[in-house]
């Protein structure tokens, strides 16, 4: 059942969700970010390529991506938490039967397709239900949320390897399956907002509705609405398409530096422990540009779009500066710089897709933008494999990523002019006297404001 809220909390019981929120994506985002640590596990296990061994995480990514729409889907037919909660349990399956190792197929359909479902399951509506429960305080709830994926990586890497070693792959695999069993717990502490009662009508008018008229008027203020279906009709839409491919170029640009970055310290020389050392760094940044920037985003000093536009600007200049890099110090320096402000992004990028969409269509937007981003993740990586091979140096890679963010920002930029002409032009057009009756008034006024409340899930 769909209601309407108004009046999002900001807080109370509103950062219950979103430290809720905060575990479920450390414990989605963050195991796919380690799962590296078992690609060598498996493929001598299975005395396989190590280019066949890879399409388990590739499985896994492209679930996780291609399951988004679903996944916000049920959450308008049913509630976020019933949808995490699911999710947990099919991430926990995943890895359960990934733990009787039986083949390479067995593999894909297990750690590849239940595992990514059950990621896309609990990670889409536990960033989704964050801006149901916050407004003002959006930026800096989601990035909060989304900061759990740097905490939880920080330390899973070492945990994981420490897992393998004293109970070998496919016990890891057990273990960890149980511990994203409390994704359903986080789940459990989602609760949907209770719908609240619009305001009865303002009896200070000069005229007032017959007695039959204000009784239907105030049943029909008060009932619930029902719910919404998946709004797939977004790609019609010109500001989501902009956005999209915004989010189609950044995320042919982010899967790029963490390939290439290990390779390029190897070619430079630096010692393998000091080269481990790099993601720690990259992962310590991430987090504390996110915290960051939503503390700022909060403050309200600028719109999101243009803080938005601002941190993919100065991710595409780290990103042309960090192949410049001669040694570890200025590596890590350069790293430090990229990872910061691929904090930045993340901890605001949600924020103005609500903003572009509205709250009403907010969760169809995210899954269908997920979607429609991972064509970026797909081809981007390769593209900059191929672009390294023909320039014979792992720089090369560097200097795609940054260009495609630069033509990515300009998508952001047309993106902001066009809302801000739509602003004037709303502006400018004063509305006419009205000479309808005053429950004819009052039902116009009740369906406007219905058009704009926010949609949550009870």
């Amino acid at each position: 059942m769909q209601a309407r809220d108004s009046n999002p909390p900001d807080g109370g019981y509103g950062w219950v969700v979103v430290v809720s929120a905060f575990m479920v994506t450390g414990l989605t985002a963050a195991v796919l970010k380690t799962f590296g640590l078992f690609f060598v596990e498996i493929q001598q296990h299975f005395d396989e390529l190590a280019s066949t061994t890879s399409w388990i995480t590739s499985v896994t990514i492209a679930i996780f991506h291609l399951g988004a729409p679903v996944a916000s889907s049920l959450c308008v037919r049913y509630t976020h938490r019933a949808v995490v909660i699911t999710g947990g349990l099919l991430a926990f399956s995943g890895m359960a039967l990934g733990f009787l190792g039986l083949n390479m197929v067995w593999m894909y359909a297990t750690i590849g397709f239940l595992q990514g479902l059950g990621i896309s399951f609990s990670w889409t509506p536990a960033i989704s239900i964050v801006s149901h429960y916050f407004s003002k305080k959006r930026a800096l709830a989601n990035a909060v949320a989304s900061a759990g994926e740097c905490a939880f990586a920080f330390t899973f890497g070492p945990f994981f390897q420490w897992l393998i070693g004293q109970y070998g792959w496919k016990g890891a695999l057990l273990i960890i399956g149980g511990i994203q069993l409390n994704i359903c717990v986080c789940g459990v502490l989602m609760r949907p907002l209770a719908s609240s009662c619009l305001l009865e009508p303002s009896h200070s008018e000069t005229e007032t509705p017959p007695g039959n008229d204000a009784s239907r008027i105030d049943k029909e203020d008060k009932s619930p609405i029902t719910h919404q279906t998946f709004n797939w009709m977004l790609v019609r839409r010109l500001e989501f398409v902009l956005y999209a491919i915004f989010g189609i170029l950044a995320a042919m640009s982010f899967f790029v530096p963490p390939l290439f970055l290990v390779p390029l310290s190897y070619s430079l020389g630096i010692d393998e422990s000091w080269t481990a050392s790099l993601l720690s760094v990259l992962a310590i940044a991430d987090f504390a540009g996110r915290l960051l920037c939503g503390w700022y985003a909060n403050l309200h000093v600028s719109k999101t779009i243009h803080l938005l536009t601002m941190t993919i600007t100065l991710i595409s200049t780290s990103l042309m500066l960090l192949p410049l890099a001669n040694n570890y110090l200025s590596l890590a320096i350069f790293t430090g710089f990229y990872g910061f402000f691929f904090g930045t992004t993340v901890a605001v990028h949600i924020t103005v897709l609500a903003d572009v969409v509205g709250m009403p269509d907010f969760d169809s937007a995210l899954g269908l933008f997920m979607l429609i981003r991972s064509t970026g993740g797909f081809v981007g990586p390769a593209l900059a494999g191929l672009i390294v091979d023909m320039a014979g140096d792992y720089r090369a890679g560097f200097y795609m990523a940054g260009a495609t963010l630069v033509l990515s920002a300009g998508f952001l930029v047309t993106l902001d002019q066009l809302q801000q002409r739509k602003e004037r032009s709303q502006t400018n057009t004063k509305p006419e006297k009205s000479t309808l009756p005053y429950h004819s008034v009052h039902l116009l006024k009740l369906q406007n404001r219905r058009y704009q409340e926010h949609d949550i899930v009870v």
